[in-house]
């Protein structure tokens, strides 16, 4: 038998010391694990969002071009205004600063300064106002892309003539208007107020806002009665049987199936099946509605069962019946946990692109849709067309593209958070 009485305190005191010591080493590697992931995930986070705002803050501003214009009634004529000569009157205008550019070819490369809906602006302007012909007025137009990365740095004016787009002359030009106060860079709101387009200064995001707001719209009345109605059946009065096991069991696989799956399930059944017309907002929300449903589903069911069973016994000890119980008082408590699954489902919905790609949700639209049988496009995929374009104005738009998605998803997760520590109850 062994004598534990013979066993030197110091020794016992020495390796529970050692223990001791080697517990709190275990801990303090396992904290600073946890702060340098931490540290790690924010400093990418940090990367991402200062590179997508260094680069994307250029689109926010655009260079224009500010003119004195004389609307020579010889070259427009208010009877025929879709034939007037609007690129020449700006050309004349242009020509003032320069009077000694007479070559045709000068001419041209004078010319290309200004954008190619300039002609557009001073067409919509004197077509709401025929009155202006014969005067002269002043036009706010935007110059071309070239002009537009010149103003804004984007050129290196030391590098040789024949690695950039511009010439030493055109870049001259460009500065003699820039010092007589010709060019200004105002706030870009055609980023917002235009479509899509396919020069980088026109093109706009005005298109993709309206096309995700009708596929959301769709998406959002499709999946939200469905999903609150199949987890109310689910959870309150469908049989606890196999097949209601299998059904919970296939709807938590639903939201983990890849959203391309679904693309391909729309594409197969909505257009080749259906018939539906490709590229509708409509066909879209149909589409991410089916990607939707799943979390709905779950962040409902998880709702229903956080609602104290005493709400239930008392309802039904007072006489109420079974639909009286669920639809006055357990399904209002819950509502603040389904919307919050709500929103944050529909923002994850916003974000997705491989779905809509498939349904051809990517076309190329100059018009904002008048209704969810329109063709259109969607934020992300919009993102997709610009950063797959070749003009180097795309890529800053890009940036401000992203951004714009990542302010409406930020938006509405703030808006599910705000609900929840609104309208959450303790029990």
């Amino acid at each position: 038998m062994t004598d534990i009485s013979a066993t030197p305190r110091s020794s016992i005191s020495s390796s529970g010391n050692a223990l001791m010591k080697k517990r709190n080493l275990h801990q303090k590697i396992l904290q600073g694990l946890g702060i340098a992931a931490i540290s790690f995930a924010a400093l990418m986070l940090f990367i991402l969002i200062s590179s997508l705002v260094s680069t994307g803050s250029k689109a926010f501003y655009q260079t224009h071009m500010q003119l004195e214009v004389f609307i020579d009634p010889e070259q427009i004529s208010a009877d025929n205004l879709q034939r007037g000569k609007f690129d020449d009157v700006l050309r004349d205008s242009l020509q003032e600063y320069f009077p000694d550019v007479e070559d045709r070819a000068d001419l041209r490369k004078l010319e290309s300064i200004l954008s190619s809906g300039a002609r557009f602006s001073l067409r919509d302007r004197v077509q709401a106002d025929p009155g202006l012909i014969g005067q002269t007025v002043t036009v706010i137009v935007p110059t071309s892309d070239d002009y537009d990365q010149l103003a804004k740095g984007m050129v290196d004016r030391d590098s040789p003539a024949n690695q950039r787009k511009l010439s030493d002359r055109q870049i001259g030009w460009f500065d003699t208007l820039n010092e007589a106060g010709v060019i200004t860079q105002p706030i870009n709101w055609a980023l917002l107020t235009n479509a899509d387009s396919r020069f980088p200064e026109l093109a706009g995001l005005k298109g993709a806002l309206v096309g995700s707001f009708w596929a959301l719209l769709v998406c959002f009345l499709i999946s939200f009665p469905l999903g609150i109605g199949a987890a109310l059946y689910l959870e309150e009065f469908a049989p606890k049987n196999k097949w209601s096991d299998i059904i919970e069991v296939n709807i938590n696989n639903l939201a983990a199936v890849p959203s391309i799956v679904f693309g391909l399930l729309a594409l197969a059944v909505f257009l080749g099946w259906f018939g539906m017309p490709r590229s509708a907002p409509l066909v879209g929300g149909m589409t991410l509605a089916l990607m939707t449903m799943p979390t709905i589903i779950i962040a409902t069911r998880a709702a229903l069962k956080a609602v104290p069973p005493s709400i239930r016994e008392a309802a039904l000890g007072v006489g109420a019946s079974k639909h009286q119980v669920v639809f006055g008082h357990v399904l209002p408590l819950a509502m603040p946990g389904i919307l919050t699954g709500t929103i944050i489902g529909l923002a994850q919905a916003l974000g997705e692109t491989a779905p809509l790609l498939l349904i051809g949700m990517n076309a190329f639209i100059t018009s904002a849709p008048g209704s969810p049988l329109d063709s259109a496009t969607a934020l992300p995929t919009q993102i997709f067309i610009w950063a797959d374009s070749p003009e180097r104005g795309f890529v800053s738009r890009t940036s401000a593209a992203i951004l714009v998605l990542l302010t409406f998803l930020i938006a509405m997760n703030a808006i599910a958070i705000y609900l929840r520590s609104k309208f959450e109850r303790k029990w």
